[in-house]
């Protein structure tokens, strides 16, 4: 019989940072990508973080960095850098998210994970939660080192890619389950019965208001479940 799966985004989702940004920061501190281009990286999140400027502004910012940054360095240290941000972040979860995933493992369900971040760090994650699958981005190699070639999965890439998923393992589509946190998310959320918007951006909230999708909000030690009722949201028990 077919398993129902449960499909997460990662970054701002499971862990309460960006697994993507961190991994940059620890190939910085490493030496391995350039200090002055870095230090544009930090002023362009400073400006998110005092909200002159966009989160996606700064994202991309970083996004171009490592995709000319990453040409060059060995799989075996952007490996390294990957353990060693997994070493820090993978146990600064959301609580939601995280017994979630338990809850989810003991009803049978499948689990994916799919994340922009590079494919090795989302592999070392998926492995640590025990997720069955992932997808992430992937930077092409040879002979031991990254070309600077990406294949970046994007917000419009993960509905395929999950679709790959759902074939792969035979899932079933009945009572599939999505989360994530962002608008990049919004065409994997629709992919599945029971969309949920985590911690939502404001466009992610835009859209699930339009679509009824439930809304969660975790701050400090509370978790709380807001239900949709043609747009207007109340707190659910």
């Amino acid at each position: 019989m077919a398993r129902s799966f449960a499909v997460f985004d990662i970054d701002g989702t499971i862990i309460r940072w960006q697994l993507y940004h961190a991994l940059a920061d620890e190939l910085a501190r490493r030496g391995q990508l350039d200090p002055i281009q870095f230090q544009k990286v930090r002023a362009a999140r400073m400006n998110w973080k005092t909200r002159t400027d966009s989160f996606t502004t700064y994202e991309m910012t970083l996004v171009n960095l490592v995709k000319v940054a990453i040409t060059g360095i060995s799989v075996t240290d952007l490996e390294t850098a990957c353990r060693s941000v997994l070493a820090e972040y993978k146990d600064q979860a959301y609580i939601y998210t995280r017994d979630l995933i338990k809850d989810l493992k003991a009803k049978n369900y499948l689990l994916f994970a799919i994340s922009a971040s590079q494919r090795e760090i989302v592999g070392m994650l998926a492995e640590y939660y025990g997720f069955d699958d992932f997808g992430g981005s992937i930077y092409e190699t040879k002979d031991g080192y990254f070309t600077g070639k990406s294949d970046v999965l994007m917000s419009d890439r993960k509905p395929l890619y999950l679709k790959e998923l759902v074939k792969k393992h035979g899932a079933a589509q009945t009572g599939s389950i999505g989360v994530g946190d962002s608008e990049s998310d919004i065409p994997m959320l629709s992919a599945v019965e029971r969309p949920i918007a985590f911690n939502p951006t404001r466009k992610l909230f835009d859209h699930a208001r339009q679509a009824n999708w439930p809304i969660i909000l975790e701050r400090k030690n509370m978790v709380y479940r807001l239900e949709s009722d043609n747009g207007t949201y109340q707190l659910a028990d």
